[in-house]
């Protein structure tokens, strides 16, 4: 006599549990990620105020490809493996992986192409110093040339979570985070023999150590034994399943894209008040850009559970993971938000002396910090929509936060004596909305209307 087949833990234990277990390796990962974050702005801020100000140009294009490739399709070939593995079909799991690598090469190509089409001229049009521009232009073109291990490592990442295995991706992350704050320190600064390469060093090093993880990506995906594998037989390009990535994957996107927009606008709106303010602003926009892979240790875990209890029908199930993991998500962020908002210094002080730009910090943090909890919360039910492949309301908050953000920045610079004070509050509002829109959707049955 045959016994009944076990149950997954993923859709039988305890919520808390599992969210904890599994989010607790992506989040220690995503800090020791904030570290090398930390360490890289205080390599740049050795270099001068010229260079702190051109990665806060390039910070709305860098967080766009690290959003798409880990959050938006990210996320979504984590959902696809996921919901596979939920309702028992492992060789449309194992078929993803390929697909992944080919959603990788061709992100890759695009954001190539785009870049040498596009990318001074959107530069210039900032407005910024000519000096400033040729500083992030040389950044970007490094970057850029040789983005396809980033995309790689990213999308073979999201696979090993879509399975529900945390660990090794959080593993392999720790272990890049240690190689790149000496490696980017020295290809920036110079030492061991090497030149210094100024900005573009730190470009060199992300690509480095893509190659590198997107190595041990690969050979942990053939090796036999595992939920999924890398194997030729697999090897069967199909639409519907690319469909099946992009019906989350393409709607996700806007998220990114707007929340690039938007940063990559308010910098054009604060550049003009200075170099040493935009210098500012790029310090403290630094902590959401930080915010995003830290919640993304809870949100990774998100997408995998809600993914696999979707797929296997379990809605209410669903549902309550996420609130657990939305709130948790909302009080580390809101901790961080009150600890800056008070004590702003103990970001800003990190990255300069100079006081225009410790003042446009400090006022950002003031105002913004205080609401940091709603950007983790619908952070958090943004990756877990993604599980649910229930993205639309998400992506509504989202455009709603830009259309905020945005049209208030630019009514306000409008006015006769603009104030940097009231920009940051339509920031904090726009933050608010977003969060409120997501979690209002989600109680409103927003799963359960997909699902049915």
């Amino acid at each position: 006599m045959t016994s009944a087949p076990t149950a997954s833990p993923l859709l039988t234990d305890p919520p808390l549990r599992l969210i904890v277990r599994m989010a607790g390796p992506s989040a220690l990962a995503f800090l020791v990620q904030a570290g090398v974050s930390m360490a890289e702005t205080g390599f740049i801020a050795r270099l001068g105020l010229v260079p702190l100000a051109a990665i806060a140009l390039m910070l709305p294009a860098l967080m766009l490809m690290q959003m798409l490739a880990n959050g938006a399709l990210g996320g979504a070939v984590s959902s696809s493996v996921a919901r596979a593995l939920g309702r028992g079909d492992g060789a449309a799991a194992n078929a993803f992986i390929w697909h992944a690598l080919a959603i990788a090469g061709l992100a890759s190509l695009v954001f190539g192409v785009l870049y040498a089409g596009f990318g001074h001229a959107l530069l210039v049009a900032t407005g910024a110093p000519a000096e400033v521009v040729a500083e992030a232009h040389a950044y970007g073109a490094v970057l850029f040339l040789g983005v396809a291990p980033i995309w790689i490592s990213a999308l073979l990442t999201s696979v090993v979570r879509g399975t529900g295995d945390m660990q090794f991706p959080a593993r392999l992350m720790i272990i890049g985070s240690v190689v790149q704050i000496p490696l980017s320190g020295v290809l920036m600064l110079g030492g061991l023999g090497l030149p210094g390469l100024g900005l573009k060093g730190s470009a060199v090093a992300v690509i480095l150590v893509a190659a590198g993880s997107s190595l041990v990506l690969i050979w942990r995906l053939l090796k036999p034994g595992r939920a999924i594998r890398l194997t030729l037989q697999a090897c069967r390009l199909r639409l519907a399943y690319f469909a099946d990535i992009l019906r989350v994957g393409a709607l996700a996107s806007l998220s990114p894209v707007s929340t690039v927009l938007t940063i990559a606008i308010l910098n054009t709106l604060i550049g003009r008040f200075g170099v040493e303010t935009l210098a500012g602003y790029g310090i403290v926009a630094r902590v959401e850009f930080l915010l995003v892979p830290l919640v993304f240790g809870i949100g990774a875990a998100l997408t995998a559970l809600v993914g696999v209890n979707m797929g296997a029908g379990q809605v209410a199930r669903a549902e309550r993971i996420g609130w657990i993991g939305g709130g948790a998500a909302a009080g580390l962020a809101g901790v961080v938000g009150l600890v800056l908002a008070v004590a702003p210094g103990l970001w800003t002080g990190l990255f300069t002396r100079d006081p225009a730009s410790l003042a446009a910090g400090a006022l950002y943090l003031h105002i913004v910090g205080p609401v940091f909890a709603f950007q983790g919360l619908g952070l958090a039910l943004y990756f877990a929509s993604q599980g649910a492949g229930a993205i639309l309301w998400p992506i509504i908050a989202t455009l709603l936060r830009f259309g905020i953000c945005v049209v208030g920045a630019a009514l306000v610079m409008g006015q006769p004596q603009p104030q940097l004070g009231a920009v940051y509050a339509c920031i904090a509002l726009g933050m608010a909305v977003y969060g409120a829109v997501t979690a209002v959707a989600l109680w409103r049955g927003a799963w359960r209307r997909r699902a049915a």
